[in-house]
């Protein structure tokens, strides 16, 4: 049986550009060209202390009124940075319910595990708030639809944390391919390369949770388990190890793997794929993380193949590089990471070479870790311009649901063992073995609905 289609992309354009986005709709605080936007933070852990970083540091912009976390010590963390800054308190709360309830806020940052973004995202919409989500939008199919049309249907700013799209080797990259310069794009590649410990995180027991944490809050619509050290991994790694688990996101597949699809997207005017066939496991990781740590997929365009490849036990480089995003055409190929945008002719081909880099490197074999800015981003500032325009921003949650999607289907073809044939107007897919993997039911009380 074909799933309900959640809306039809085509018509649900139509009627939203018919709405348009325009200050003349907007629900929101009316506020002067000098006024600064109120900002609630959702999630203050590794990549929401990033977030809230770059916040603060736009002040002639922005206030950060409040911060809210599951968790004591991250929402003590979040408290402690706002105070830094502004010399006071802002306002803390462990239950978001809090801030979307909250009229002086005009806007909040959704940080939190994958599983929550996007009911948090559907509900800012509807309390009239505008939206800064990371990615991925969403662990299951039939989410991103909503998220598309809640921000739609209430006329609200979404911008996606795929903030990639905002840095200058990227724009690079887009500026090159739309020259013409490559030729004719057939097919592009992506990979990630890296050789992880054996051993990984370890297998760890099932435990009480740790003072201060939330965990069935943290839980959220996600089923219910016992709290594992793992499956929270806040205290483990760098990013928390949540990501490795079906329940709350997609691994390296949609973490990373969305960084790399995504410029594609950006680069080649925002195409959806017909098919993808995706084949891997956990072939050297020997931990009780679930996704996988090896891994290749195959996606079918209209114009061109795409490939990504996953490799966690083999560091080799590809193109001089461990992970990057490539774009083949029949006179040349660009190869963009963080640090750096190249330009390689194929041979024969009349074509000069480009080399763009930034953050310090040096060549190919540069760090792909640029310093962490002075400033906010320039992702994050044009959120904010956004949301004093009523423009669409630069990763609009239309574009973060579509690279979302690719990556959560490489998934679902890989668990499901099938071939996928996406209607990307409907956001439909063919195969039956495939729907046990495509939507979930939330548990109660949660509820998505716009």
């Amino acid at each position: 049986m074909e799933p309900k289609t959640p809306y039809d992309r085509r018509d649900f354009l139509k009627a939203a550009g018919a709405a348009g986005l325009t200050t003349n709709l907007f629900t929101g605080r009316l506020r002067g060209a000098n006024d600064r936007i109120t900002l609630g933070f959702i999630g203050i852990g590794a990549q929401g202390t990033g977030n809230l970083r770059n916040a603060l540091n736009a002040r002639d912009q922005a206030q950060v009124v409040a911060v809210c976390d599951v968790y004591q010590p991250a929402l003590e963390r979040g408290t402690a940075a706002v105070r830094t800054k502004y010399g006071s308190d802002p306002r803390a709360v462990k239950d978001f319910r809090e801030i979307l309830a909250d009229k002086s806020i005009d806007a909040v940052c959704v940080s939190t595990p994958d599983h929550w973004h996007a009911y948090m995202t559907v509900e800012a919409c509807k309390a009239g708030k505008d939206v800064y989500v990371e990615k991925p939008a969403f662990v299951h199919l039939d989410e991103g639809p909503k998220m598309v049309q809640a921000a739609r249907k209430y006329n609200r700013v979404v911008q996606g944390g795929t903030m990639q799209r905002s840095m200058p080797t990227f724009v690079k990259a887009k500026e090159l391919v739309a020259s013409g310069v490559l030729g004719e794009i057939t097919f592009c590649k992506t990979w990630s390369a890296n050789l992880a410990k054996k051993e990984g995180f370890g297998n760890p027991p099932d435990s009480p949770p740790p003072t201060g944490l939330d965990w069935d809050m943290w839980l959220g619509p996600a089923p219910k388990v016992p709290f594992n050290e793992n499956r929270w991994g806040v205290k483990k790694a760098t990013f928390p190890t949540f990501r490795y688990f079906w329940d709350y996101a997609g691994g390296e597949m949609t973490d990373w793997g969305i960084h790399y699809i995504d410029p594609i997207h950006q680069c080649l005017g925002e195409p959806m794929p017909s098919a993808i066939t995706a084949l891997g496991g956990r072939s050297w990781i020997a931990d009780n993380l679930e996704t996988a740590d090896t891994m290749t997929a195959v996606f079918q365009y209209p114009r061109f193949m795409m490939n990504y490849e996953l490799r966690r036990s083999s560091p080799f480089p590809m193109f001089g590089q461990s992970g990057a995003t490539g774009i083949m055409g029949t006179e040349a190929m660009v190869t963009v990471t963080r640090s750096g945008c190249w330009l390689t002719p194929n041979k024969g081909a009349k074509v000069e070479p480009v080399e763009f880099l930034v953050g310090g490197g040096a060549g190919r074999g540069a760090p792909q870790t640029p310093a962490p800015p002075p400033e906010a981003s320039d992702h994050w500032k044009n959120f904010l311009e956004c949301i004093k325009t009523r423009q669409k921003p630069t990763s609009d949650i239309e574009n973060l649901v579509g690279s979302t999607a690719v990556c959560v289907l490489a998934n679902v073809s890989l668990r499901a063992k099938t071939r996928i044939d996406l209607d990307a107007k409907t956001y439909t897919v063919r195969q039956r073995e495939a729907q046990p993997f495509l939507r979930i039911d939330y548990r109660s009380p949660w509820k998505l609905e716009v």
